[in-house]
């Protein structure tokens, strides 16, 4: 088995499992391999290094030549936040993460009604049909509707690749 650093264009970054170089690299020519994010078939493998077991001294000496500036940023809520280089990209992971998991959990728990998504919203909200969360495609204007007649609607980013590969 094969793990693989990869990104897109887009810099989305995501492991992928291969049986063999030869699968990665087929993948990628077939257009198979795709980015889970925005669905780029465009992917490249990162630059990756394998674990070699270092002395405690040189470990330390490397640290000490390595380290990074901090960049300081301001949260919406006004506190200081400093992020080293590395932890930016970790914390962007950690965030990639928490977000493909909170999407993988709405889609899991709701019916997709596809462009019937207000017809079928009024149909809940007035006892026509069963109380159950729905998800689906509707205009600017059938969602301002919706939430004139007390309906609640929230629009949701839904890329092309969380269609088929979320549930």
């Amino acid at each position: 088995m094969k793990v693989y650093n990869l990104s897109c264009p887009l810099d989305h970054r995501f492991e992928g499992w291969f049986a063999s170089e030869a699968d990665c690299v087929s993948q990628q020519a077939n257009g198979i391999l795709a980015c889970p994010l925005c669905d780029s078939t465009e992917i490249v493998r990162m630059p990756s290094a394998p674990h070699i077991a270092k002395s405690s001294s040189s470990q330390s000496m490397e640290l000490a030549n390595t380290a990074q500036p901090q960049v300081q940023q301001v949260s919406p809520s006004g506190d200081v936040v400093a992020l080293a280089g590395s932890d930016h990209s970790q914390l962007e992971a950690q965030v990639q993460a928490a977000f493909l998991k909170g999407m993988r959990e709405l889609m899991g728990r709701s019916e997709d009604v596809g462009s019937a998504f207000a017809e079928e919203a009024r149909k809940i909200h007035y006892k026509e049909s069963p109380e159950r969360s729905i998800r689906g495609q509707t205009t600017l204007d059938e969602a301002e509707a919706l939430r004139d007649e007390g309906i609640e609607v929230m629009a949701m980013p839904l890329l092309p690749a969380f269609k088929d590969t979320l549930q």
